[in-house]
């Protein structure tokens, strides 16, 4: 029993030794330790917070500058859209796709990934009732579409 007790005993030790290692503390008695680890756990927490706050704030609207890279060739008949974004956001191929629907854009061709970043590399044709649009309103139509997903 005797040997049951020491080894439990110098287990609790190394334990908190670990604890008091983990923290950063320079305490030596048990309460210590604890306390000091609560205030670790503390300021963890605030930490975590913090920074919960900020990728809240960051995630919760998209600014100008962070706008997709957009980029409208015009071809024979049609245009070569490339749309490029640091994140991806959940929905932005289909806003940009009714876009193209609203202008009345045929997909003829399309490569898109949409893992961590955003790319789409599509080839638009005009549809025949459709009356002759630039460049520029392509462009504009898909930003504005990815704007409007907010």
């Amino acid at each position: 029993m005797d040997s049951r007790r020491r080894s439990k005993k110098a287990a609790m030790q190394r334990k908190l030794q670990q604890l008091r290692s983990v923290t950063n503390s320079s305490a030596v008695n048990k309460a210590s330790i604890i306390v000091d680890a609560t205030r670790y756990i503390e300021e963890l927490k605030q930490k975590v917070d913090g920074l919960n706050s900020e990728l809240g704030t960051a995630e919760s609207s998209i600014s100008q500058d962070e706008l997709p890279m957009v980029t409208v060739e015009t071809l024979e008949r049609g245009f070569l859209i490339n749309v490029f974004s640091e994140r991806n956001c959940p929905g932005m191929l289909a806003a940009i796709l009714d876009a193209f629907e609203e202008l009345g854009l045929d997909v003829l061709d399309a490569r898109v990934s949409c893992e961590d970043t955003f790319q789409l590399e599509a080839v638009g044709g005009e549809s025949q009732e459709n009356e002759s649009i630039d460049a520029q309103v392509v462009k504009q139509a898909v930003l504005q579409a990815i704007q409007n997903m907010n």
